[in-house]
């Protein structure tokens, strides 16, 4: 499940990439800010997908113990 969020924060990351350098192209303002936005979206999930394997680990070495 971590590993999801993880990859749809990745995707999130390049689809707000492109949408970015497609405004900066086109000199479209809002489609370069939705890409920030995507991009900043995107690195939430990666991050939440990061703390869910963080806590899985713990959780995993405190039921060995």
């Amino acid at each position: 499940m971590a590993m999801d969020d993880e990859i749809e924060g990745k995707m999130d990351q390049v689809k707000g990439k492109v949408k970015e350098e497609v405004g900066k192209a086109t000199g479209d303002r809002s489609t370069e800010a939705e890409g920030h936005g995507d991009q900043f979206k995107g690195k939430a999930k990666e991050a939440l997908g990061d703390a869910k394997d963080a806590l899985e680990k713990g959780k995993e070495a405190i039921t060995k113990s």
